[in-house]
């Protein structure tokens, strides 16, 4: 017998919505609002019991008509470069796990560096209300940064740029980590370094590669500009420069790269051409990505921690968010520091050097 629509109906569950919270919690459709809204004067009584009702129903409020009602979506915008880079996921992930934590969830834009598709990520975050944005495009144009400050919605990004209302900077402290990496070469005794940097007309690839060379002047380390190679921040580009670099009649004994993607790449030309690391390269990353503590052999790279990003980030963006907590700083630093694994050793033929040297026979006291 087929069953009659009217009881397949009655089978369909009734649909939760504020009424049926108000109804279990024995208070007001407004008393419901104002405490899922966080209106801090709404009688702690009744606010427990619209916190009860709201877990036993599993109650799902509508964030967008929350929205409309207290004027804040707690929503983050998040502006990342490109989802291809492990380094990009990892930040995602971090910065997610803090906004949660806060009672925010995140809208998500990737650029992949393109000015039109930057413009469609802002106009995106502006019609959806976003209460502020993370920029970590490490590359933004500027008339972004001016629609949302037009928009008074708070921002905080990576790149140094012109200071704006509503803005907080994080500022990575590249020289920091960049220096102990030359250092450690400087002590392993490598004087021969070369460097592969990002895109120059980004701005973390300028200050990578004035940290490098700053680094090597401040050690007594002459530059030399052939080992100097402008990549692409991606495993084709550090294949390429290496590719390169093995072309010239003069190599050196060292690379450092601009990022951990780079050097994997690095890595990947150097088993092309049956060369190993570190025996006849030392080699050394940027970011610590989590896949360069399994490459093989495992990457020394410099720590540009995500979590520290994601976190510095959530904190300025709340500090502007609300104003008694303070008003944010407008600069925050970004710490580095050097990760030694197993890609950086002696410089090549030097303990073959070594042995062929006469041992000198101790002196008579």
């Amino acid at each position: 017998m087929k069953r009659s629509r009217k009881a397949a109906d009655t089978s369909t569950p009734a649909k939760i919505d504020i009424r049926s919270v108000a109804s279990l919690a024995r208070v007001s459709i407004a008393t419901v609002s104002r405490t899922i809204n966080h209106v801090p004067t709404v009688d702690p009584i009744l606010a427990a019991r619209v916190w009860k009702a709201v877990r036993e129903l599993n109650y799902f409020p509508n964030t967008q008509a929350r929205a409309l009602v207290s004027g804040k979506s707690r929503l983050l915008g998040l502006i990342v470069s490109e989802i291809t880079n492990p380094f990009f996921p990892e930040l995602i992930q971090e910065f997610e796990h803090a906004a949660v934590a806060h009672g925010y969830e995140i809208l998500l834009g990737s650029t992949n560096y393109e000015p039109k598709t930057m413009e469609l990520c802002s106009r995106r975050m502006i019609e959806r209300m976003v209460d502020g944005v993370a920029i970590m495009t490490f590359g933004i144009e500027d008339f972004l940064l001016d629609r949302f400050t037009a928009d008074n919605i708070p921002f905080v990004f990576i790149d140094p740029a012109p200071s704006r209302p509503l803005n907080s900077v994080l500022a990575v402290d590249y020289r920091a980590g960049i220096y102990e990496g030359v250092q450690h070469l400087a002590v392993l005794g490598h004087r021969d370094i070369g460097f592969i940097s990002g895109p120059l007309n980004r701005r973390s690839a300028q200050s990578r590669k004035a940290a490098f060379l700053s680094c090597l002047e401040s050690t007594g380390i002459k530059a030399n500009h052939d080992w100097l190679i402008e990549g692409t921040h991606t495993l084709d580009g550090g294949r390429d420069a290496m590719r390169h670099i093995l072309a010239l009649p003069n190599w050196p004994t060292a690379i450092m790269c601009s990022n951990d993607m780079t050097a994997i790449g690095v890595q990947h030309a150097l088993f092309e051409a049956n060369l190993k690391v570190p025996s006849d390269f030392s080699l050394i990353g940027f970011d610590d990505i989590h896949l360069a503590e399994y490459t093989i052999p495992p990457l020394t790279t410099i720590r540009m921690s995500c979590k520290d990003l994601a976190n510095k980030a959530i904190e300025n963006l709340l500090s502007r968010l609300n104003p008694p907590e303070g008003q944010g700083e407008d600069a925050t630093t970004i710490t580095t520091r050097l990760i030694a694994r197993q890609t950086t050793g002696f410089p090549r033929n030097t303990l073959q050097d070594l042995k062929q040297t006469p041992a000198r026979k101790p002196q008579s006291r």
